[in-house]
């Protein structure tokens, strides 16, 4: 399996990043009638997984710099995805709209200044365009999601707290950990996850509740917690780590990053009981049905290293992967998978699952493609 859109290829005949699917992977993607889009903050790349008329693999990216939390709407219509100093709002629109690129062994302003490979052949049901744009400065956002209210929120770590756009400033604080003794840019407790239940922020996830500057590196083996955003109280203590919390299904979902453990959180006793285990370092999860979508990233530095994962990936002989895993809520089994090498792309951040999308493909800022696209909106009054 290859990118549709390659950036840049060590040489004309060898991609940049190779894609490996289990062997039902796209059955699966048929079956749910589902696309997935999944963001690269490392190379700032957000992707798109689909299948083309001909059923085989489209995998489709843009450059979007240090691109990490995203969130989908139900219907697959508006994505939020953050970026560097950004946070964006992509809406919905007939991939025939976007203008062609130029024929294929030409050059053009591209995303990588490459000779343009045969994607011109089109097949894409579905274009995401960038309508909406919010400075935040670098807040280092992590999570993202929409309210009831439809309102955006987003976990704002440098900060070490919930919050929304503004129209005159950077952001606006909206709740921090009562451990927190300042809203400060100082990522003392490493806020990263934010769980929404019936369209309100419900629970969050720290990887210790330090009040100094950068505390939180010295307690990630098992400093996390999940914390009740109303009562400010932990609904969970002694995990390494955690990222993505999530209510599904009337049960809060989490990710125990730091020993590779997908699981759920006993509300009730506040223990953590894993149904999975992932050969990677866990960050990003949706839902789709009965199967949960985990992206999985290669550690890079001494941030990931010393942490159980180690122990228990040597344990299985295993080393760890980029990728995506498609495990069943049922049974805990990973039953299918996307698994991506390269030297560029090695670690992934959040996923979404976007319904009723074949093909998806984005519109970015690196091509004359958004200068050229024109839709018109139905004539209003005045």
């Amino acid at each position: 399996m290859t990118n549709d859109t390659p950036a840049s290829a060590t040489s004309a005949s060898q991609p940049w990043l190779n894609a490996m699917g289990s062997r039902h992977f796209l059955d699966w993607l048929g079956e749910q009638n589902v696309s997935l889009a999944f963001t690269t903050y490392q190379t700032g790349k957000l992707f798109f997984v689909g299948r083309k008329p001909d059923q085989s693999i489209s995998i489709f990216e843009r450059t979007y710099n240090h691109c990490m939390g995203m969130w989908a709407s139900p219907d697959a219509r508006t994505l939020w995805v953050s970026s560097r100093f950004q946070l964006w709002r992509f809406e919905q629109a007939p991939a025939q709209v976007v203008p062609y690129r130029q024929p294929e062994g030409t050059t053009t302003e591209g995303d990588d200044e490459q000779p343009i490979p045969q994607w011109t052949t089109r097949g894409y049901d579905v274009a995401y365009i960038p309508r909406i744009g919010y400075t935040t400065g670098h807040v280092d956002v992590h999570d993202v999601a929409v309210d009831a209210d439809g309102r955006v929120i987003f976990v704002n770590t440098m900060f070490g707290c919930l919050a929304t756009v503004s129209e005159t400033a950077n952001f606006q604080p909206l709740w921090q950990p009562p451990f927190l003794s300042a809203l400060v840019p100082e990522d003392r407790c490493h806020l990263n996850g934010l769980a929404m239940r019936d369209g309100r922020p419900a629970f969050v996830s720290v990887v210790s509740r330090s009040d100094v500057a950068d505390g939180w590196r010295d307690r990630r083996r098992d400093g996390g917690c999940v914390i009740d955003v109303e009562s400010g109280e932990p609904a969970c203590t002694g995990l390494s780590m955690p990222h993505s919390p999530r209510w599904y299904r009337d049960r809060l979902w989490v990710l125990n990053s730091g020993t590779g453990e997908f699981g759920h959180v006993d509300t009730a006793t506040g223990k953590f009981e894993p149904i999975a285990f992932c050969p990677g370092y866990m960050r990003g999860l949706s839902f789709r049905g009965d199967y949960a979508v985990v992206t999985l990233s290669k550690p890079r530095h001494v941030t990931f290293h010393g942490l159980d994962l180690d122990d228990r990936l040597q344990q299985r002989d295993a080393e760890p992967q980029c990728g995506l895993q498609i495990i069943n809520l049922n049974t805990g089994t990973v039953e299918h998978w996307l698994r991506l090498d390269g030297n560029l792309v090695t670690e992934l951040y959040d996923s979404a699952v976007l319904p009723g999308v074949r093909q998806p493909m984005a519109v970015g800022f690196k091509t004359n493609e958004i200068e050229r696209l024109m839709l018109i909106a139905e004539e209003g009054e005045l």
